[in-house]
């Protein structure tokens, strides 16, 4: 039976992938990688591996021999660059990555790129430039890196914009409620579906997120045209806010975001599309978005007789409290 590699295991959206794969009552093994050997989301795993970091000249190597050791079916990535890396070292891996084609993830992954990817295709994005080529254009601003993952070193409103040096970008600051849209795309290039909820952000991690259908006809037309004009595959996130000329993008991430533990519970259940369509063979599920909220809270796992060297996987003894 195929397995399942899970990279990123340490982090939220590892955290909530795994989840989702439990839940589904899989019985295909489930592989976790992460630059450390102990994390949170080894008690989710049949077997873990350390691997370096993405931008590592060994990473791609690493994870295919991974996926050659354990038969592995489906790799779902969790992070921006193992998404980018993976999808441009696919045809190394021996198995089908649950990413959009290179190209379109590394622009994703560079805010002043988006900006001017967008800007040229007539889509609409949060205004953004370099920090030494600010001339004070905004009214107000938000000045956050380039390649920023989550929101992290962001300020608004700095005395001067053009201190910065231009691995940060200057955005205009968009004045209105977020919203974040999770969005699903078949591999036959057709949008599948969508959820946008409304969210509130502690330490740059959703604490609390609520469904919004308000804004559904406005979403849906940005992510035709997204669909229509890049080589989206698979899952992808929005980030938006509204203000007096619509809803406006200002961050996309092309991967499987944060809240996918949250929106499976909500009717998008776009982890279950991925293996349906990628491992099984099946068409996804149809998405069927349902009025709800969510709060995330804190849990412990612990590990009785365990020092941390000690801990392996899910074979391990241990309680959720």
């Amino acid at each position: 039976m195929k397995s399942i590699l899970v990279t990123g295991i340490g982090g939220g959206v590892g955290q909530g992938i795994l989840r989702n794969l439990r839940a589904l009552g899989l019985q295909n093994p489930i592989i976790g990688t992460n630059v450390e050997r102990v994390s949170a989301g080894n008690h989710l795993c049949d077997a873990v591996y350390e691997v370096p970091f993405a931008y590592d000249d060994t990473y791609v190597d690493s994870i295919a021999q991974i996926v050659d050791d354990n038969d592995v079916g489906l790799v779902l990535p969790s992070t921006d660059y193992e998404v980018y890396h993976l999808a441009l070292g696919r045809d190394r891996l021996g198995a089908p990555v649950a990413a959009s084609d290179a190209r379109v993830s590394r622009f994703c992954l560079d805010k002043l790129a988006n900006f001017e990817t967008f800007n040229r295709h007539g889509i609409e994005f949060a205004r953004s430039v370099l920090p030494s080529a600010y001339a004070g254009e905004f009214e107000r601003v938000v000045v956050k890196p380039r390649e920023g993952r989550g929101s992290r070193n962001i300020h608004i409103d700095p005395v001067d914009p053009t201190a910065f040096g231009d691995d940060y970008v200057v955005q205009e600051y968009l004045d209105g409620p977020e919203l974040t849209t999770a969005f699903y795309v078949r591999q036959d290039g057709q949008l599948h579906g969508s959820i946008t909820m409304s969210r509130a952000l502690e330490h740059g991690n959703t604490s609390s997120a609520q469904v919004e259908f308000a804004y559904d006809a406005q979403m849906d037309a940005l992510l035709r045209q997204l669909v229509q004009t890049f080589d989206f595959r698979g899952s992808a996130n929005v980030q938006s806010r509204v203000v007096d000329r619509g809803v406006v993008p200002f961050e996309i991430n092309c991967r499987i975001s944060g809240t996918n533990s949250i929106r499976s519970q909500l009717g998008f259940a776009d982890v279950k599309y991925a293996v349906q369509e990628l491992l099984l063979g099946q068409e996804p599920d149809a998405p069927a978005v349902i009025v709800g909220s969510a709060i995330r809270i804190m849990h412990d796992v612990v590990y009785p007789g365990l020092a941390l060297d000690e801990i392996r996987d899910r074979r391990d003894e241990f309680r959720i409290f």
